[in-house]
């Protein structure tokens, strides 16, 4: 494409910018993000009729929810990996095959050890998808949309938990009137279909543009599965992933007392910074920053998420009520995630990311200071507060990539953010926590989302890895390191 031809292109409408096939490849990738969101919310749904099913005590219930947690982080070192040795395409088609065995086993399972597999099966399933689709299609798009193509993909996650409420609230019980003991074992086999539509939509799909001409390149290429386990301290860091499952397993499963909790919390903190380090000795100090980000916007984001149905209700709204206004909030977290492409192509990735953030916590304390009583504008403010706070994650993928060449791209977005994601097991466990003090249910709310989501806006608004980077080691950073106007330029 010559320069004129090229600048025509860039002065029609965004959407017009895009082959059909780069939006089929789009659609692929969106579906498998959605069903991220859907099984995400499917296990919160069920969960009372698996524990009446099976007689589980509340410690097996709690570790079927931790499961995706616990081996996410692997599922984004091993499939991140994948995608960068063999190509996106082949790892998003591996991970959603998957989370259909992950799906269709949940639905047939006899007990409890089946089910808690399958739940890790489907984490695994889950740190792979997100990492090889969102790589895939900021690749793949042209570097001036990258934005939108970041937070268009998200929205698939806004989506299907939209959808798994109202699939919820209609399938079980009709299943359960003509079959009882089965309505939560349907809701597993619904996610089949997008699934089957997923998988055969991306056997066709083309590779990533970006990959393809790294590809061509004949430079070096960086494996990590390769780098930790092929060289000479592979036999130490399986004995170190072994044991930083073990350790996730007993935290999250609540089999140690909070005395023992800390002390294993760093055990694991030091072994994700380890194989970090290892990953890419000069420039760990990002790898670090980038997790501690991650785990922040959970923190911020996940106690509003996990316990706001339990807030609702304790203020006093009936279970309708409730579901009504979780829905829509849940279309005000999809609208954020469409603004931020828009907003983050228009203004700058990181400059957006502040100002969306710093709106969502001016509403925080007027939402859960006045405990519940006007419904319509508890909907409003909640409304306004994920498309604001929770939307602007959509940009996570692309703020995260920007800080990894090519061949470390997918595996590094994959780990850095899914040892990250753990701040979403911890966020509702220390909400619940403060809560029972003097703050309240709100109160606790309000704090934890304004303390997080403060730190969520230095490290990204003031570009904190790429400055921690510049003082360890200066020569080891890169220009576009957090920076999109860079990359959009090149």
């Amino acid at each position: 494409m010559n320069a004129r031809t090229a600048a025509d292109a860039a002065n029609q409408p965004w959407y017009k910018q895009l082959s059909k096939e780069k939006w089929k490849a789009f659609f692929a990738a969106w579906l498998g993000v959605l069903l991220d969101g859907y099984d995400f919310v499917l296990i919160s749904f069920a969960l009372p009729a698996i524990r009446d099913a099976f007689g589980l005590s509340l410690v097996q219930s709690a570790a079927l929810v931790s499961a995706a947690f616990i081996s996410r982080w692997l599922g984004g070192l091993v499939l991140g990996a994948m995608a960068d040795k063999l190509g996106r395409k082949p790892a998003m088609v591996a991970s959603i095959v998957l989370f259909a065995a992950g799906s269709i086993l949940m639905a047939f399972s006899p007990g409890f050890w089946l089910l808690f597999i399958c739940r890790l099966v489907i984490g695994f399933a889950m740190a792979g998808e997100y990492s090889s689709s969102a790589t895939y299609i900021i690749e793949s798009w042209p570097r001036h949309m990258r934005n939108k193509a970041s937070g268009f993909l998200l929205s698939g996650f806004a989506f299907g938990v939209i959808l798994a409420a109202q699939v919820d609230k209609y399938l079980v019980s009709w299943v359960e009137s003509w079959h009882p003991g089965w309505g939560w074992r349907a809701l597993f086999l619904t996610g089949i279909v997008p699934i089957v539509v997923a998988i055969y939509m991306r056997r066709s799909l083309p590779e990533a543009d970006d990959w393809e001409e790294r590809q061509q390149s004949k430079e070096a290429q960086h494996d990590m599965l390769a780098v930790l386990f092929g060289g000479s301290r592979r036999a130490l860091n399986v004995v170190l992933v072994v044991l930083a499952a073990l350790f996730l397993l007993l935290i999250f499963s609540r089999l140690v007392g909070a005395a023992v909790i800390v002390p294993l919390s760093v055990l694991c903190a030091g072994i994700f910074i380890f194989f970090v380090y290892q990953f890419d000795p000069k420039r760990w100090v990002i790898g670090v920053a980038i997790m501690v980000t991650i785990f922040a916007s959970f923190m911020y984001t996940w106690p509003i998420q996990g316990l706001l149905p339990t807030y609702l209700k304790d203020v006093g709204m009936d279970p309708d009520t409730v579901a009504n206004v979780i829905t829509f909030a849940g279309f005000g977290n999809a609208a954020g995630y469409i603004l931020a492409g828009f907003a983050g192509d228009r203004f700058g990735m990181r400059r957006w990311y502040a100002i969306s953030i710093i709106i969502s916590q001016t509403i925080v304390f007027p939402l859960f200071m006045q405990n519940g009583e006007l419904v319509a504008l508890v909907a409003v403010l909640l409304f306004v507060n994920q498309m604001f706070g929770q939307g602007i994650s959509g940009l996570l993928p692309k703020w995260v990539a920007s800080y990894f060449p090519i061949e470390r791209r997918a595996a590094g977005l994959g780990f850095c953010y899914n040892v990250g994601a753990l701040g979403g097991a911890v966020g509702p466990v220390l909400g619940a926590a403060l809560a029972g003090g003097s703050l309240g249910f709100g109160g606790a709310l309000a704090v934890l989302s304004v303390g997080f989501a403060g730190l969520v806006v230095l490290s990204i608004g003031l570009n904190l890895p790429r400055a921690l980077q510049k003082l360890v080691d200066v020569s080891a950073v890169r220009p576009e390191d957090g920076n999109d106007e860079i990359i959009a330029r090149a």
